[in-house]
């Protein structure tokens, strides 16, 4: 057995995000770490999404998903196990949608195909995405300019493939490697509590709050959330 850093590191982007999501942690852990960005744009379930990424992925690799990322984490984790080193969930969600954010996302997906995806992102991000400091205008502009990247006929997937999710709960217990639980103290879309009872639902989990953080830890706080991840990533597989 050689060790365990040698594992590949799969990171899963957001609802509407690409490969810059990560662009801090990429740069500094493909020193010494094989990083790839899958993406989860393709399929309109969960399960589809995440089938599809099995199909294309090495034999076992370390996987870390932010927000939508890490509910098609929590799915990997559920079909395949086995070849899932270590697990990281950044500002996610383990519950199913509930009926009245899966009603608010119908007028946004007409909104979508009527050419106004971009007037929806900002009206969503405003009030609960970022903590107020001097980089979230910038930040907001990277969210927007990767949304509008990948485009309309995307977003009416992914908000299908959420509206439809499972509850994940039972995946979370039975989850057997490390993990890592992190999250924004100013995440209004993922709040702090859900982070704290995930992470008491997995029996090796570490919680980390970034404290200056919203829901994008990995651009408000790139250095904290690069250091978290590379704990993460050095911890032993010791399962008793």
């Amino acid at each position: 057995m050689g060790s365990d850093m040698a594992d590949a590191l799969v990171l899963l982007p957001g609802m509407m995000c690409d490969a810059r999501l990560f662009g801090p942690q990429i740069a500094e852990l493909s020193a010494d770490t094989t990083v790839t960005v899958a993406p989860i744009t393709q399929g309109e379930r969960v399960e589809e999404i995440a089938s599809a990424l099995l199909d294309q992925l090495p034999k076992r690799f370390a996987l870390a998903g932010l927000s939508m990322g890490g509910i098609v984490a929590m799915e990997i984790l559920r079909r395949a196990p086995e070849r899932v080193s270590r697990v990281a969930f950044l500002d996610t969600n383990p519950l199913a949608e509930t009926p009245q954010v899966a009603a608010a996302r119908e007028p946004q997906i007409v909104a979508a195909r009527t050419g106004r995806m971009l007037d929806v992102m900002r009206d969503e991000m405003k009030p609960n995405y970022l903590a107020p400091g001097p980089d979230r205008q910038a930040i907001l502009e990277l969210v927007m300019d990767m949304a509008d990247t990948l485009g309309p006929e995307v977003f009416i997937r992914q908000s299908r493939a959420l509206q439809r999710r499972r509850d994940q709960q039972s995946t979370l217990r039975k989850c057997k490697v490390p993990a890592l639980v992190l999250c924004g103290r100013h995440d209004a879309l993922c709040p702090v509590k859900r982070h704290e009872f995930m992470s008491e639902l997995i029996p090796y989990a570490t919680l980390r709050v970034m404290e200056n953080s919203g829901h994008l830890p990995t651009l408000e706080q790139p250095g904290e959330t690069t250091q978290a991840l590379r704990d993460w990533m050095g911890l032993p597989l010791v399962l008793r």
